[in-house]
């Protein structure tokens, strides 16, 4: 016995209806733009140099500068760098009163407590 073509075109019609209605409901896929490129966690940057220079102002600028790029790399955390800015301030004041062997010693005693190499 042959199908009848009006219920074979019914079930076809009810199907993809159906199926229709399972796609309308899936979620769609979210296009997301690229995360903007960072720096790498932990690099320091190609061409980053320390400020050159002598007495207490150079070794003052050459803490800061290790410092600003060891927060910006990931290497030290927000409190103790504004310890570290809190004792390069104190150096830099005895730096300006003339007191250049002290604000050395001062920048490092800094560098010893947060352990880096002597400078």
């Amino acid at each position: 016995m042959p199908a009848n073509p009006a219920r074979a075109w019914f079930a076809a019609c009810c199907l993809a209806l159906a199926l229709a209605a399972c796609k309308a409901n899936s979620p769609q896929p979210q296009v997301q733009a690229p995360p903007p490129p960072a720096r790498a966690n932990g690099v320091t940057p190609a061409g980053f140099q320390l400020p050159e220079g002598s007495g207490c102002s150079a070794d003052i600028s050459r803490w800061q500068a290790i410092q600003q790029n060891d927060l910006q790399t990931g290497h030290v955390n927000k409190a103790v760098y504004d310890q570290i800015q809190s004792e390069t301030a104190a150096a830099a004041a005895a730096c300006q009163a003339g007191r250049g062997a002290e604000a050395s010693a001062m920048v490092r005693a800094s560098r010893a407590r947060h352990g880096y190499p002597g400078g």
